[in-house]
């Protein structure tokens, strides 16, 4: 059935007739008539126009009648209906029931996002362990912000798996190690690292740094936990300065993008200018790409290493921390550039 005439009669929200002639306008020659009239003898087979057999009909071939009654309620049938096929195609614990009372708008609006929760859940299942919402958030659709700030818990609450997703609100302290010599410093340092095999491979060089702390992220824990850091350590009210050193992927990138929306964040060039000189890694294919996340990131970086990391991750490469040994890490470190 042709969508143009469906989406009309649907926008039609105080009309209960129609003419011939409007209906004809949506179209106005790019269709040929036989194909026009099949249309509307369509509607009417399914009871959602209705003749007006007192205004007559047309003279053509297949003759129309000139007025139609619409009927409101087979109309909405049309999009019940399809709601409940696609009940149907979707993981099953994806309830779709709370639509049918909704309007039209709100089903176009969200349709694309069940799409991507879908394919998630029918690739992965339902998660094991709890994570933040911007780590569940961006595993789903792409955007650490969807579930706190783009609609997100909503429409998981409507589809009855926002329980299920195991999502953690509350914060983990943060994993850190200190170097006590810095504390009577007027600024203060912090080096954020995602990935556990790197803050052990640079725990031991912390004291012969200009740094007050190492901190473990554990990916996108960070998130939540970066508000406790002042509080932790009783240097509330102070100048803080903080850098962050993870995996150049696209969900590296991204917890990169999302923790700088919290607190001004640099990238610590310095490592990440040693790692793209190692060979990029294959694999994580699956990631979710943030175009914006990518973009603010590389802002960071010279022409050449711009267009080296985006030529990796394009072709499905990555560079993982693990990247530079124990020995590196410590000697970027000692010389890292403020």
């Amino acid at each position: 059935m042709n969508e143009k005439i469906l989406s009309f009669l649907k926008s039609l929200k105080n009309k209960k007739t129609i003419s011939l002639g409007e209906l004809e306008k949506l179209f106005s020659g790019d269709i040929a008539y036989e194909v026009f009239a099949g249309e509307i003898n369509r509607l009417i087979e399914l009871d959602i126009l209705r003749e007006i057999k007192e205004h007559g009909k047309n003279n053509k071939p297949i003759p129309l009648a000139n007025t139609y009654r619409l009927n409101k309620y087979a109309l909405r049938k049309t999009f019940i209906d399809e709601i409940q096929c696609f009940q149907l195609r979707v993981h099953k614990d994806i309830n779709l029931s709370s639509f049918l009372s909704l309007s039209e708008q709100q089903w176009k609006n969200d349709l694309a996002y069940i799409k991507m929760i879908d394919i998630y859940l029918n690739e992965k299942g339902f998660p094991t362990g709890n994570v933040t919402p911007q780590e569940r958030s961006f595993q789903l659709v792409g955007d650490e912000k969807w579930i706190d700030e783009g609609g997100g818990k909503v429409l998981l609450e409507r589809l009855g798996i926002l329980s299920k997703l195991k999502i953690n609100n509350e914060p983990d302290p943060l994993m850190l190690a200190v170097n006590p010599k810095n504390f009577s410093q007027a600024e203060y340092s912090h080096l954020i690292v995602e990935n556990k095999a790197t803050y052990y491979g640079l725990l031991s060089a912390l004291d012969s740094t200009k740094f007050t702390t190492l901190i473990y992220g554990a990916g996108w824990k960070i998130i939540s936990g970066i508000s406790h850091l002042e509080k932790q350590l009783s240097l509330e009210g102070r100048k803080h300065t903080l850098y962050y050193f993870g995996d150049i992927d696209f969900e590296g990138i991204a917890i990169w993008n999302a923790l700088n929306k919290k607190v001004p964040i640099e990238p610590a060039c310095d490592f990440y200018g040693e790692l793209v000189k190692k060979n990029s890694a294959k694999g994580k294919e699956n990631q979710n790409k943030n175009q914006e996340a990518l973009n603010n990131f590389l802002k960071f970086f010279d022409k050449d290493n711009q267009n080296n990391i985006k030529y990796t991750l394009e072709n499905k490469g990555y560079y993982p921390q693990e990247g530079l040994n124990k020995r590196e890490l410590q000697d970027i470190w000692r010389k890292f550039r403020w």
